[in-house]
């Protein structure tokens, strides 16, 4: 990379959040301002290395990104009068740099991309993207997902905002404390998944750090009144302080109480203390931030592990956890409160919360647990805590780590059988067939993972087993828990326990009628404009209401074209005129094979049976897996709910029936 693109590039990541922000004012399309202000890059580009690097970059490519704007608006032929508008304020602002106006489309380009409507993740990727100024290619590499997805994502926020029609304007009144409480979450969130890494070989992913830092530092700028905007930055400050010192020559963890606490930034540490007067100042009720922040500024005050203000940082967690009383801030309480007020303490607090639900996955929960048993010298119930930690953590260094410690706790030789050893011989067993196995191996990891695959079989009670239950399978369909409980209840007469499954009755399995789609929904789906084969499917299934698996299984050599019906095993689907008009098209001169083909050929490794082969294109017949993707992608925008629809919805109505 040269001089002038090493330029370019730190210009753009300055700069381009301004530009997109100014764009959007303009076109109110936050996606076409994306795209106008990379034609300025395009256009920064080409000529840079030739012309050199102008002396205010920022306004050349504003400039530029803006006299696009225009040159689309006259090109769509659209609003005459705003583009009158547009040239004269370009005209006028040409020469003299923006304050107010730039500074507010930066702060209104945060509410809209950290919008409530859009799901958290796309938050993310289009905060990064937008006012990160990072590629599709950044932030995948970042978060340790790949290039398309996280493109995927970021369509689908522009898609959902247009649709949606979200204005570019900040928010008022009550809406500004919901709308700036989603900004600082996804900011936080932003920072947290740099700090510590929930899956991948390293602990700390430094660049998502600096990003939420900057982003967080610009918004305390644009909103200096706002105290939870400043107890933000002041947490994240002080917690990156700590980087240098959170990991060991080789990468692993070293817990806060073992740091080198000369190696915390002292600079990051004064900026986040006086970012924390700022939100003192200001008064008013503390909030989740801001209390958080306190909690930070109370271990940074420490000298050593052992000054530490225990007392005073679990007071603040409980004023915390009054406001903010998530499973993780009751988690992070106990550990205080251990601290504080002693490990048998800090123990009744996270047994408490043994059973939450939101919880079951979190590795931290059992490591916890663990840390307060080793204090409390119960180092044999510590070692499968830690053990189960670490089968939980997706992140390397900390499942390492995490081994290390059950590692250094002696182990006793287990009394008699294992939960483990007897789930791996009740699976082993050759009467089982592959679906099978598949099926009660998922309830039977699920039980090791949550009791330790060293439990003693004696010693497993119902209660026990139970309780799984209930955590994990407790809000789950009727047909789940059947299948899970049919599972217990094969694994308790194998091992000749039959109590086991004492607490857990049979739910009733009762199907909800299948909802249809409204004539609207219908029309939009027979849209020209929408790929033949989906078309035609979906007419089909509407027309003939079969079976989507007897539909899909249709030969073109079963067809009947002019009686409008085909022999789909032992029964006839039968269709209608607008399947009728579709058929031939999509049909195309084939005379056999899959009526619905999938749109690729198979791999080598991976060739399906001959009856599922189109012998004249090579390509496998439709599954009803991708039919169902295609079909749930392509009604998300008509289902209220947001979820699409399922092909089985395609039925039409009964007579009679709501």
């Amino acid at each position: 990379m040269t001089d002038t693109h090493r330029s370019i590039d730190a210009v753009w990541k300055l700069e381009s959040a301004k530009i997109i922000a100014g764009l959007t004012r303009l076109v109110r399309d936050v996606g076409l301002a994306e795209e106008l202000a990379q034609d300025a890059l395009v256009a920064a580009l080409e000529q840079w290395p030739d012309t050199g690097v102008p002396d205010n970059p920022g306004a050349w490519l504003m400039a530029i990104a803006k006299r696009r704007a225009i040159d689309h608006i006259r090109r769509a032929q659209r609003l005459e009068r705003k583009q009158e508008q547009l040239a004269h304020e370009l005209d006028q602002q040409r020469d003299e740099p923006e304050q107010e106006p730039e500074r507010d489309d930066v702060l209104r380009l945060m509410f809209i991309s950290c919008h409530p409507v859009l799901p958290t993740q796309e938050r993310v990727a289009l905060t990064l993207r937008l006012l990160g100024g990072l590629t599709a290619e950044e932030i995948a590499r970042a978060f340790l997902s790949t290039e398309p997805r996280i493109a995927q994502r970021i369509a689908g926020a522009k898609r959902t905002l247009a649709q949606e029609r979200v204005p570019f304007e900040l928010p008022d009144g009550a809406e500004l404390a919901e709308r700036l409480s989603s900004v600082l979450e996804v900011i936080y969130l932003i920072f947290n998944e740099g700090y510590s890494a929930t899956s991948g070989d390293d602990l700390m992913r430094p660049g998502l750090c600096l990003e939420a830092l900057r982003i967080g530092r610009l918004l305390a700028e644009l909103s200096p009144h706002e105290a939870e905007v400043h107890g933000l930055v002041a947490l994240m400050e002080i917690q990156a302080s700590r980087s240098a010192a959170r990991t060991g020559p080789s990468g692993e963890p070293v817990q806060l109480h073992e740091q080198n606490r000369g190696r915390w930034d002292p600079l990051l540490i004064r900026r986040g203390f006086s970012a924390m007067l700022r939100a003192r100042d200001l008064g008013g009720r503390p909030g989740p931030y801001v209390l958080q922040a306190a909690i930070a500024v109370c271990h940074a005050q420490a000298r050593t592990a052992e000054a530490t203000d225990w007392p005073q940082i679990a007071a603040l967690y409980d004023a915390l956890s009054r406001l903010l009383p998530t499973p993780i801030v009751q988690l992070n309480r106990a550990v205080a409160v251990g601290m504080a007020r002693g490990p048998e303490a800090g123990l009744a607090l996270v047994d408490a919360l043994v059973d939450d639900p939101a919880l079951r996955d979190y590795h931290l929960l059992p490591g916890v647990r663990g840390d307060l048993l080793v204090r409390l010298g119960r180092h044999a119930e510590a070692r499968p805590e830690f053990e189960r930690a670490a089968s939980l953590a997706r992140n390397v260094a900390e499942r390492a780590f995490l081994r290390r410690r059950a590692d250094a706790i002696a182990e006793e030789e287990p009394a008699g059988v294992t939960l483990g050893q007897a789930a791996e011989d009740f699976l082993a067993r050759p009467e089982l067939d592959a679906a099978t196995v598949r099926s009660y191996g998922q309830t039977m990891r699920r039980l090791c993972l949550r009791l330790g695959e060293r439990l003693p079989l004696a010693s497993l009670t119902a209660d026990q087993v139970a309780r799984v239950f209930a955590t994990d399978w407790g809000g789950a369909a009727a047909k789940t828990w059947n299948r899970h409980r049919s599972a217990v209840r094969s694994f308790c007469a194998f091992v000749s326990l039959d109590d086991l499954a004492a607490g857990l009755d049979r739910r009733a399995e009762t199907r909800p009628p299948t909802a249809t789609i409204d004539p609207a929904g219908l029309a939009a789906l027979w849209d020209p404009g929408l790929p033949l084969r989906e078309r035609t499917l979906w007419r089909l299934l509407h027309e003939s209401a079969a079976r989507v698996t007897a539909v899909l299984s249709l030969d073109i050599e079963h067809l009947d074209l002019d009686d409008r019906r085909a022999r789909a095993g032992e029964t006839w689907v039968s269709w209608r005129a607008e399947t009728a008009r579709l058929l031939p098209q999509l049909i195309a001169g084939r005379a056999r094979g899959p009526l619905f083909l999938a749109d690729r050929r198979p791999a080598p490794a991976r060739m399906p049976a001959a009856a599922d082969l189109c012998p004249e294109t090579g390509r496998r017949r439709l599954s009803y897996e991708r039919a169902e993707y295609l079909f749930k992608q392509a009604t998300k925008a008509l289902d209220p709910t947001g979820n699409g629809y399922t092909l089985r919805q395609l039925r039409p109505r009964e007579p009679g029936r709501r």
